[in-house]
């Protein structure tokens, strides 16, 4: 008896098992056959309209083929100036600051030195032997010609009066170099400071003098730029060569500024090809607004348009990007008050502005509707 109930216990446990088994087993089928498409995106009427959103086919725009450079912001070497001084001395005054225009001609600063009056002495005491040695020289050229004084005296006379003339005139030079008036000296008005002028017209780049600062020939003092000048000194590489040519307009940015984007134009192209990179010195003119918004020096990156191609493309809000990939919200349907959109993978080609070029595959083309406004609001 006890051996039956035990066959019993163990064929009711059986049953259980099998049972329990068997009602697991129909969700997990259901779930295999019903799937959701996780590239589809709905979209409600009332969504649609409180997020502004926009629904757009492809558009054609023109692209540019464009030429890759790199270079900066100059002005050519004409329109540079370092300022010196001929002589020695120390800073008496000095009023400009860096970014100061300046005109050619313009006093600088002023310089002071004992050194200044003593040439100033130097050039009177010749100026005075000057009518001296000039009317002995002419006495003994009338003697000597007249056979009543000797060629020695003569000769004295004359290396005398030449050797002071010479003097006389390199200081005089020196003076006008100085900016000091040789007349004045001769009257014996002297001056201990000197005024430096600008060589050209331009903006202050850099002042290195303070006042009571001694300055040498060799120190340079101001440096100024004539920002009108301006242009843009470009490096292109040697396989580009065939593609450029003057005119050839330019569309560049400043990295280290932001985005903004800049237009130039090809003014010279360089006649050789040089340095360990391969490249060739491309010169590109600048308008006058955009002069102003730049500075020299500024590092540049700059596209060289070759020539220009129509291409489909979308606005760059348009487009959705994933793990480096592009995708596009295609519209599939529009009913019941409900837009569906399939997100689809797209390659994109060059960028114009706010456009980006679309390539075209089977799935893409200029019949497609795409949602353009609204994107990031639904992904």
């Amino acid at each position: 008896m006890k051996k039956y109930s035990y066959h019993i216990l163990l064929a009711a446990i059986a049953v259980l098992l099998l049972n329990s088994c068997g009602g697991e087993s129909k969700p997990s089928e259901e779930n295999s056959t019903e799937q959701e498409d996780t590239s589809l995106v709905e979209v409600t009427q009332e969504q649609f309209n409180s997020m502004k959103m926009e629904i757009s086919t492809l558009q054609e725009r023109e692209f540019d083929n464009t030429i890759k450079a790199s270079g900066k912001v100059d002005v050519p070497p004409k329109n540079r100036a370092k300022v010196t001084s001929f002589v020695a001395g120390y800073v008496k005054s000095v009023s400009l600051l860096v970014g100061n225009k300046v005109t050619k001609g313009q006093p600088l600063l002023t310089l002071e030195s004992p050194e200044y009056l003593d040439l100033q002495q130097s050039y009177l005491e010749i100026a005075g032997q000057m009518e001296y040695l000039k009317s002995e020289y002419e006495r003994q050229k009338t003697l000597f010609d007249e056979k009543i004084s000797s060629q020695k005296k003569y000769l004295e006379a004359e290396s005398g009066y030449k050797r002071a003339k010479a003097t006389y005139e390199s200081l005089r030079q020196k003076l006008n170099m100085l900016r000091i008036n040789p007349s004045q000296v001769e009257q014996g008005k002297f001056s201990s400071y000197i005024t430096v002028y600008s060589p050209i017209s331009g903006d202050i780049t850099a002042i290195n003098a303070n006042v009571g600062m001694a300055i040498s020939p060799t120190d340079v003092i101001m440096e100024i730029v004539e920002t009108q000048a301006m242009h843009l000194e470009l490096a292109v590489f040697e396989k580009d060569i065939f593609n450029l040519k003057n005119g050839q307009k330019i569309k560049f940015t400043i990295p280290q500024v932001g985005s903004d984007e800049f237009e130039a134009q090809v003014s010279q192209i360089g006649k050789s090809v040089g340095g360990n990179d391969r490249v060739i010195n491309v010169y590109a003119s600048l308008d006058t607004s955009t002069k102003q918004k730049l500075l020299t020096g500024m590092f540049i990156e700059a596209q060289l348009v070759a020539n220009s191609r129509n291409a489909l493309s979308v606005p760059i809000d348009a487009i959705t990007t994933e793990e480096g990939n592009s995708f596009l919200l295609v519209l599939e349907s529009e009913k019941d008050n409900v837009y569906t959109f399939r997100k689809t993978l797209v390659k994109t080609g060059e960028r114009n502005g706010d456009w980006i070029e679309i390539i075209p595959d089977n799935k893409l083309n200029a019949d497609i509707k795409i949602l353009t406004k609204g994107v990031y609001d639904v992904m």
